[in-house]
C-alpha cells in the first residue's frame, strides 16, 4: 500500500482527532453565546446590556476559533506538530472566505498531506533541526493558505452569489419545494456559506413583510442540534462519550437558534450525519410552510415563539424535523467502541472507532 493510501485510509481517525480538540471550543462558545441570548430574552445579539453583549462576544470568539482548531488538529493527526500552523491558518482562511466547517475539513486534510510530504524531503543534517519549526510551517502555510485563498475562495463566492439569485427566483414557488430547498440548505453546512444564503434570503423576505419563509428557516435552524441531541439519548452506544456530552449542550444551542451545535457530529461522520440533518430540516421546514407558520424575528429556535404566528404549528414542525433527524441518523450510524478518558489520562483524542 502506498504512503498516500495509508495516510488517507485513516481519514476518519484524523477527523475524530480534529473534532476532539474542537468540541471544547464549540461547547464553550455556543453555551455562552446561547446564555447571552437566553438571558436577554431577545432573538438577536443583546445590545441593551453591557454584560450580556460582552458575553455574546466571548461566545462568538469561541465560534471564531473552532474551525481553525478543527483544521489544525486534523493536520496534526496526519503530520504531527509541523502540521498545526498550516492547518489552523488554512482553517481560519476557510472561515474568512465563507467556506465554513466543510472548508475547514478540506484545509486540515490538505495541510496534513502537504506537510506529510514536506517532511519527506531529504535535507542536510545542519538544516534538519529547523525544518519542523521554521521551514515546514512557512512553506506549508504558504501552500495551504494560497489554495484556500485563491483556488477555493473565489469559486465559493461565485457559487453563493448564484445561489442567492436562484433563491430569489424561487420566492413564488410551491411551498413544499421551497421548504425542501431552504431546510436542506440550512442544515447542509450549519452556519457556513450555503446556510447563510438561505438565512439571508429569509431575512430579505422578512423585510418585505413575508413571515412564513423565516418561520420555515427558524424551524430548520434548530433541527440539526436538537435532532442530534435526541439521537444520542435514543442510541448512546452509537456515539462517543464526547458526543454524548456534546448532545446535552446541543439542546440548549438548538433551542436558542444556534445550528452550529450539530457541527461536532457532522465533522466526525459527515457522510451519515449531514444527509440526515438535511432530510430532517427539510421535513421540518416543509411542515412549517404547510402549517403557515410565521416568524417575525431574524432568528431561529424556540426563543422566537413569542413573535411567531401559529405557535403550535411552529412547535409541531420543529418536533417533526427533530424526530426524523434522530431516527434517520441512528438508522445509518454504527455502534462505536469508546475508550473513555480516565482520571490519569484525560486526552480527548483517545477514541477508538469501530468501522
Amino acid at each position: 500500500m502506498s504512503e498516500f493510501s495509508s495516510l488517507m485510509k485513516r481519514t476518519r481517525e484524523h477527523l475524530m482527532s480534529g473534532v476532539s480538540y474542537m468540541i471544547p471550543f464549540i461547547v464553550a462558545g455556543g453555551i455562552l453565546l446561547a446564555l447571552s441570548v437566553l438571558l436577554s430574552g431577545q432573538p438577536a445579539e443583546p445590545k441593551s446590556s453591557y454584560f450580556l453583549d460582552g458575553l455574546f462576544k466571548i461566545g462568538g470568539a469561541g465560534f471564531t476559533l473552532f474551525i481553525p482548531i478543527l483544521a489544525g488538529f486534523i493536520a496534526f493527526s496526519m503530520a504531527d506538530r509541523p502540521g498545526i500552523a498550516p492547518g489552523a491558518i488554512g482553517g481560519l482562511i476557510a472561515s474568512q472566505v465563507g467556506a465554513g466547517f466543510l472548508g475547514g475539513i478540506i484545509a486540515g486534510l490538505v495541510a496534513g498531506i502537504v506537510v506529510f510530504y514536506l517532511k519527506k524531503i531529504p535535507v542536510p543534517k545542519t538544516i534538519k533541526p529547523v525544518m519542523p519549526i521554521f521551514v515546514i510551517p512557512i512553506v506549508g502555510t504558504f501552500i495551504v493558505g494560497g489554495l484556500m485563498m485563491f483556488v477555493i475562495g473565489t469559486p465559493i463566492a461565485s457559487l453563493m452569489a448564484g445561489l442567492t439569485a436562484w433563491l430569489k427566483t424561487m420566492s413564488g414557488a410551491n411551498k413544499i419545494v421551497l421548504g425542501l430547498i431552504l431546510g436542506a440548505m440550512i442544515a447542509f453546512d450549519m452556519g457556513g456559506p450555503v446556510n447563510k444564503v438561505a438565512y439571508t434570503f429569509a431575512v430579505f423576505m422578512l423585510g418585505s413583510g413575508i413571515y412564513n419563509i423565516m418561520g420555515a428557516v427558524g424551524v430548520a435552524i434548530m433541527t440539526p442540534p436538537v435532532g442530534m441531541a435526541v439521537a444520542t439519548f435514543l442510541a448512546p452506544k452509537k456515539y462517543t462519550y464526547e458526543e454524548r456530552e456534546n448532545g446535552k449542550a446541543a439542546i440548549l444551542m438548538g433551542l436558542i437558534g444556534i445550528t452550529e451545535g450539530a457541527i461536532p457530529f457532522a465533522a466526525a461522520d459527515p457522510l451519515r450525519v449531514i444527509p440526515s440533518l438535511m432530510v430532517g430540516s427539510a421535513a421540518g421546514s416543509v411542515t412549517a410552510m404547510l402549517l403557515n407558520v410565521g416568524n417575525r424575528a431574524p432568528w431561529g429556535g424556540w426563543i422566537v415563539l413569542p413573535v411567531a404566528t401559529n405557535v403550535l404549528g411552529y412547535i409541531i414542525s420543529s418536533l417533526v424535523g427533530v424526530v426524523i433527524t434522530a431516527f434517520l441518523v441512528n438508522a445509518l450510524k454504527k455502534p462505536v467502541v469508546d475508550k473513555v478518558a480516565t482520571e490519569t489520562d484525560d486526552d480527548l483524542s483517545g477514541i477508538e472507532i469501530e468501522l
